[in-house]
């Protein structure tokens, strides 16, 4: 597993970044193929608040958790324990699926939404490539997120989707036809 840490607004002792570099270490027995993982960890200090953010990307998996608290140990500690049930979530999920028992439901449309008048502005851009992925495992990786939406490139169509968590729990399916 190959750790990049980040530090901001603190000089970290040796006995700080081995800790992390330890605990998070620990977190390769959960998943198959660590040796194909890349985790990148930022540190920061604010005042009293200690912040820990982290991005754990491998071939199909992308998770990440943050966490503060007032000591940086005491924020790794929670951080990790954040990504392990993240980590834990997912492979029983991978497990309930070989098994067949559990079933997503995709919908194409969007639910209605009223358009509101105002002036916007764009003010961020973000570029990326995005994976192929069938959609049983889009909805897994969206629900491990727990982000709003994903978007994935579809393995059967080899199309750009989109997948959303909507309001009953359920997901939704964009796939725009050109």
């Amino acid at each position: 597993m190959n750790i990049a840490f980040t530090f901001k607004n603190f000089e970290p002792s040796n006995h700080l970044k081995a800790y992390a570099k330890r605990r998070f270490n620990k977190l390769g027995r959960f998943l198959p193929n660590p040796e194909h993982l890349e985790m990148q960890v930022s540190l920061s200090v604010d005042n009293f608040r200690h912040k820990a953010e982290i991005s754990l990307v491998s071939d199909n998996l992308t998770l990440s958790a943050t966490e503060e608290s007032e000591d940086m140990y005491a924020t790794v500690d929670l951080v990790r324990d954040k990504l392990k049930a993240q980590i834990i979530r997912r492979t029983e999920k991978l497990q309930t699926k070989r098994k067949g028992a559990e079933k997503f439901v995709l919908e194409g449309t969007l639910p209605p939404e009223e358009v509101v008048d105002s002036e916007r502005a764009i003010i961020g851009m973000d570029n990326f490539v995005p994976k192929p992925m069938d959609l049983d495992e889009a909805a897994m990786q969206l629900d491990a997120l727990e982000y709003d939406f994903l978007v994935f490139l579809n393995a059967e169509t080899e199309r750009v989707n989109v997948i959303y968590r909507r309001k009953d729990e359920n997901f939704g399916l964009i796939d725009p036809v050109y």
